[in-house]
């Protein structure tokens, strides 16, 4: 099942919060550094748990992270650690916490090397063609992830196809957008 198919399994709140993700964001190419990182720190906080639950505490991320800025997260200490680990507002879980630091430092890393995190990624791009592929070099490059969080990262960043079915609207606002790239 497509997500553009789920989105007709479900109403209410639900419906709102994920219909606004899939119009607007899921499949989309990013070319922001901090929204890359927001996009795989939500994936990673996701893992074992329902999309819904990170869809609703979004917000209670970007304000505990710091709307993901790159440089900040990277910076910080023990007492931002214990003040993630103590906010209810997001998934309080020491690995994806860490993760969080310990990723945003290995990209401050690639942007030294490659320019940016959007950089690196369009090179790899050109050279990696399967998951199996991307899910290695993700693996050996950052915390806490595997194939399925690689793949809904990359699906969800337009990396990868298969965000929309070729007969819904966003499908074709995404291949217009990627043509004009």
């Amino acid at each position: 099942m497509t997500y553009c198919e789920y989105l007709n399994t479900i109403t209410g709140e639900k419906l709102s919060l994920h219909k606004e993700y899939h119009d607007n964001q899921y499949g989309f190419p990013i070319e922001n550094d901090n929204a890359l990182f927001e996009r795989l720190m939500f994936e990673i906080n996701q893992a074992g748990l329902n999309w819904i639950l990170i869809l609703k505490k979004q917000n209670n991320f970007r304000k505990a992270f710091e709307n993901f800025n790159i440089e900040k997260v990277a910076n910080y200490t023990e007492i931002d650690f214990q003040r993630l680990m103590n906010d209810p507002g997001i998934i309080r879980n020491r690995l994806k916490i860490n993760a969080a630091i310990e990723n945003a430092k290995i990209i401050l890393t690639i942007r030294q090397e490659s320019g940016s995190f959007c950089k690196w990624l369009d090179l790899h791009a050109e050279d990696i063609k399967s998951l199996e592929g991307w899910t290695k070099l993700f693996k050996k490059t950052f915390k806490f992830t595997g194939g399925e969080i690689v793949n809904e990262f990359l699906i969800s960043t337009g990396y990868l196809p298969g965000a929309h079915s070729p007969e819904c609207p966003v499908f074709e606002r995404i291949k217009l957008i990627k043509q004009n790239k």
